[in-house]
Formats: structure tokens, sequence, C-alpha cells
């Protein structure tokens, strides 16, 4: 493995936490390190990334350990990749940390729509680095020398091996975004569908094993596959969750982020990454074991912020404390703010608490409305019921007027039968009921 520590560049990880970080995704890959070399550049070396007094010392590495592949920590242009395999000889393989996360994804994608979005993610970043694998077959229509006779008729642009792949993976491209377009189109109509319904939908989101499936399978039973290992679970489960208040909510377990998320990666899962920017709430867990948990935190903020869902409240879930020395010191920093609650999901703790509070965020930013609902309308009669709080409620010959208050989400569908607030003397419904 090898990584460069750019001057002034402030990542979220020191440049060794980011190795082991490196390391971890190997491992998952199936790949066994057995050496690893940094370097402190002011800027990336334009040919070969990094210098080449360091490129001549990882040579010697890798004949001193055997090995048949170097794996950089940042994305390598296609021109450092090619150099460093030409510089490196045969068999010796040359990765950087998106294609190695491109390959877990491959390797852990279940569903049809997540084997497309890897896929596509491929093909986009292997794209530009077709050259150096199709040179020896290049070959060029009428080769019979400048204007002699064998050129006759035979002069034109030809097409080179490497054209005739490039083509072919354009088309590929192209038939994979229409076929995920068709996944996006049946994702929006299930959440028409789950809109609806107005079931409220909570997505959980988490830096890669902090713990998300382990999560939804302590609230839910969902079955969800459980490993220590980076990326385990690719494809989103969503499960139907009862809240304590007897309300029920759907929980959605999202893709794990990670600090250098490839791009190709952000825009293959569009349709997935949709489902958090619907969401009512977003459950944020973040491993409070992890010596770096406070950067894989922030990296998972700045990927929220990219996907523009800011405004959506999160809750955060302090996750594994029951590997602490002193549990107690978790629960007393959550306490210091009002969204955050500390857990251990292996051990099912602290969880009726974070249902609560889901429970709590979901409903307390209910917006104050009074409505007249004819009685034919018992479906937003129940509606009101159900997803608010009715505070009074008032029969009449052929209406009900409710008064109590409703989540944001469903302002608009009762609007059209909103009246003026006004002092209503009936009693409360459990109290006219007797």
């Amino acid at each position: 493995m090898v990584a460069a520590e750019l001057r002034g560049d402030r990542g979220l990880l020191r440049v060794e936490d980011s190795l082991d970080e490196l390391r971890q995704l190997a491992l998952t890959a199936g790949i066994e390190v057995v050496g690893q070399a940094t370097q402190k550049l002011e800027r990336p070396h334009p040919a070969t990334y990094i210098g080449h007094g360091k490129v001549e010392e990882v040579q010697a590495l890798v004949e001193e350990l055997s090995a048949d592949l170097i794996i950089f920590d940042d994305e390598l242009s296609p021109r450092h990749q090619r150099n460093l395999e030409k510089i490196m000889g045969d068999g010796v393989r040359v990765l950087d940390r998106t294609a190695l996360i491109l390959d877990i994804f491959a390797q852990h994608a279940r569903t049809r729509e997540g084997s497309l979005q890897v896929e596509l993610a491929q093909y986009e970043y292997r794209l530009p680095r077709l050259t150096r694998q199709w040179t020896h077959l290049a070959r060029q229509v009428g080769s019979g020398g400048r204007g002699g006779v064998a050129s006759v008729g035979l002069r034109g642009p030809g097409e080179t091996q490497l054209e005739v792949d490039r083509r072919q993976i354009r088309e590929r491209i192209s038939f994979l975004k229409q076929e995920l377009e068709g996944v996006r189109a049946h994702r929006k109509r299930h959440r028409i569908q789950r809109q609806r319904a107005q079931i409220p939908v909570v997505a959980i989101v988490g830096y890669t094993n902090a713990g998300k499936s382990t999560l939804l399978n302590a609230i839910s039973g969902a079955g969800v596959l459980v490993e220590d290992k980076l990326f385990a679970t690719l494809d989103p489960t969503t499960r139907r969750v009862a809240l304590p208040g007897g309300k029920v909510a759907l929980f959605t377990d999202t893709v794990g982020f990670i600090q250098k998320l490839p791009t190709q990666l952000v825009a293959a899962f569009r349709a997935t990454l949709e489902e958090i920017a619907e969401a009512d709430v977003l459950l944020h867990i973040v491993d409070i074991t992890h010596p770096n948990a406070a950067e894989q935190a922030r990296s998972v903020e700045d990927t929220l912020a990219e996907l523009d869902v800011q405004d959506v409240p999160v809750i955060v879930a302090l996750n594994k404390i029951d590997r602490l020395q002193d549990p107690g010191e978790a629960r007393r920093a959550a306490t210091e703010s009002p969204h955050t609650v500390a857990i251990s999901a292996a051990r099912h703790t602290g969880i009726d608490d974070l249902l609560a509070k889901v429970e709590q965020i979901l409903f307390e930013s209910l917006v104050p409305m009074q409505v007249r609902l004819p009685h034919r309308a018992g479906d937003l009669i129940a509606l009101f019921h159900d997803q608010g709080v009715v505070d009074l409620q008032q029969h009449e010959e052929r209406d009900v007027v409710l008064s109590g208050r409703l989540p944001g989400r469903l302002v608009a569908l009762f609007r059209p039968y909103s009246v003026r607030a006004a002092p209503m003397t009936s009693i409360p419904e459990e109290e006219h009921n007797d």
C-alpha cells in the first residue's frame, strides 16, 4: 500500500489512519497486505504521483516481498497508473482506492439495482483507462504505404481495437443508465405509495461498519447480514417498525459512507441516495469506539451536505457503548445534545430510548391546525388521528371538526379543509366517548 501526504492537504484522517482504513478495505476484498510506504509531497508528481526515488523504493519493496499488487490510497489519473505499471513491469498490477472500493461493491451487490449501479460506476471509471490494455491490439485499416496502390479504396478513418472497445463500453454505459432510470421510476412509485399511506420514513446513515445493519436487526428483526467488515452489506433494506406510542415508521438501512467516496459511486447510487433526501428523519449511527469517530462523523456530514439534505432532522446514535470501559461517559455526552442517544445495537441497549427520540422528532414539529372534514372523509379523519395529535374533536350534523397538530408533510393534504382557529368548547375525544 502506498500513500502520499500532500502539504497543505487537511484530510479528515492522518495518513497513517487512512492507510489503516485502506488495509481494512483490502482485507474486505480478500487481499493480503504485506507492506506499505508513505511520502510527504508538495504536490503529486505529474508522471508517477509519488517521486522517482519513492518509486524505486516501492519497486524494491515489491521485489523483496514478492508482491503482485500495489494499492494507492488516492485516486490515480490514467497517466499515473499507466506509467507506474510500465515501471513495475509485467506481473505487477497498480490499483487505487477508487478501484478497490468499486471491486468491493461489485462483490457485495446482491440486488439487480445494486449490480447495475456498481457496473455503471466501474465502466465510467475504466473508460479513460483503456489505452494501456489495448495498445498491442491496435490496428489501422489501409496500411499499404503512403499513396501506394494497395491503399486505393481502403483509405479512411479505420477503427482501432481500442476505439471498438470504447464504443462498446459507451453503449453499455448508455444501456445501464436507461435501466437505472427505470429502477428510479420504480422506486419513485414506491415512494409515492408510501407518501399516500403517510407512513414516515427514517433513513439510517453512517460510516461503513458503524453498525447500521445491526441496528436495523435490533429494532425490526430484519435479518440483515452483519459482518465486521467494511461495506459488508450494500443493498438497502426497509422494514416497518412500531414506535413506543403505537405509531409506525419505515426504517431504511442505506449504503455506508467512507472518506474519499468515489464520485462515480455517488452518481451511480443516485436512485438509492434519493431515499435519504426523501426521509422525514435521518438516523446517523456513529461508532463511538473508533479512534477516528469524530472524523468519520464529519465525513458522513460532508456527504449529506453534497446530497443537499441539511434541512432533514438528524438524530445521532452513539453506538457500541458496550465496548467502552466507561459506557456512562457516552451516556453523559449524549445528554448534552437533545438529538443524541447512546446505544449498543448488538446488546439492544438504549433501543427504547432511541425509538422514543425518533418518535419525538417525528412529531415534535407538528403544525397546529383546525379542520372541518365531511363524515365521508373517513380516511382523512383516521389519518389525523394516526399521524397527528388530536386535542379536541367536535361532531356536527355533516362534518367533524378536528383541532390539533399535524406533521408538516401532511399540512398541504388538509389545507383545503382548514378553518380559522377558534376556541372549541367540546370536550376531548376520550371524555366524549364516555
